[in-house]
C-alpha cells in the first residue's frame, strides 16, 4: 500500500549530505537509526511531505493527460465523425468539442449555459454531443427521446429538446416528452414510437463502449481537440484553454 510519507521521505534524502550506502547491506541495528534520521529529519521539516505529494500529484496529472492524448488518438473516427451524434455550433469550426453528457447530471445542467455562452461568443468552435445516460432509468428515457428525435425530425428539432431537458427539472414522463416534441415543431407520435427502437439502442450502445473505452465513468466529460476534461470546468477556464490549442497551433 503506498504511503506519502514513504515517498516524502525518499525524496528528502536528497536534501541530506550524500553518502553511499546499500539498504540491503545494512543491519537491524543501523536500519533502525536510518529509519529513526528519516522520521526526525520528517518531523523537524514536515513541508517535505505535502512538497512530496505535490510533486506525485503532477507527475500523475502529466501521467493522466499524455495518456488522455493516445486514447482520443485511438479512438478520433468515433469521437469526432461517427455520423449518427449532433453536431451543433460551427459545423467548419477550427476546434471540435466533444460533451459526454446525461440530463439528469447536476453539473451536466451547470456547464450547459456557460458551453451555449462559449459557442456562441467564439463562433469557430464544432460542437458534438455524446447521449451517456449513466444515473438511471430516467436518463435512458431523456436520451432514447433525444436520439429519436434526432434521428425522426433532424438536427434543429435535436437542439430544441436537447435545451428544454438541460434545463428540465421534473420526470421525462409521456405527458412532458409530447410537450417537448410540440413545442419543437414536431409531431410527437413517430418520435415516441421510435424511442425503443434498435437504432436508438444502437446509438446507446456506441457510446457507452467509446465511453468505457476512453475511460469515461462520469459526465460531463469534455474532449477540446486531443484533450479530455473531466467534469465540470468554469466558463472563463474552458475559454482559457480554447485560446491555449489556438495559439499552440
Amino acid at each position: 500500500m503506498f504511503r506519502a510519507p514513504l515517498l516524502a521521505a525518499t525524496l528528502a534524502l536528497t536534501a541530506l549530505p550524500a553518502i553511499a550506502f546499500e539498504i540491503g547491506e545494512m543491519s537491524d541495528a543501523e536500519r533502525e537509526t536510518f529509519r529513526a534520521e528519516i522520521r526526525a529529519y520528517l518531523l523537524d521539516n514536515p513541508e517535505v511531505l505535502m512538497e512530496a505529494i505535490g510533486v506525485l500529484e503532477e507527475r500523475q496529472a502529466a501521467e493522466q493527460a499524455q495518456g488522455d492524448v493516445a486514447l482520443v488518438a485511438n479512438h478520433a473516427d468515433a469521437l469526432f465523425n461517427d455520423g449518427y451524434s449532433y453536431v451543433g455550433g460551427n459545423p467548419d469550426g477550427d476546434i471540435t468539442i466533444v460533451e459526454f453528457m446525461d440530463y439528469r447530471c447536476g453539473y451536466c445542467k451547470k456547464a450547459f449555459p456557460e458551453v451555449e455562452s462559449l459557442i456562441k461568443a467564439d463562433g469557430n468552435i464544432r460542437f458534438i454531443v455524446k447521449e451517456f445516460p449513466i444515473l438511471g432509468e430516467q436518463s435512458v428515457v431523456a436520451s432514447r427521446f433525444a436520439i429519436a428525435t434526432l434521428q425522426v425530425a433532424g438536427p434543429e428539432a435535436y437542439k430544441s429538446v436537447h435545451d428544454a431537458m438541460m434545463q428540465m427539472r421534473g420526470d421525462y414522463n409521456e405527458a412532458a416528452l409530447t410537450a417537448l416534441a410540440e413545442k419543437a415543431g414536431t409531431d410527437p407520435a413517430p418520435i415516441l414510437a421510435a424511442m425503443n427502437s434498435d437504432e436508438v439502442s444502437a446509438v446507446i450502445a456506441e457510446n457507452r463502449a467509446l465511453a468505457q473505452a476512453m475511460q469515461i465513468s462520469g459526465t460531463p466529460t469534455f474532449v477540446l481537440e486531443d484533450q479530455m476534461l473531466r467534469g465540470y470546468v468554469p466558463l472563463q477556464a474552458m475559454t482559457s484553454i480554447v485560446d491555449e490549442v489556438r495559439d499552440a497551433r
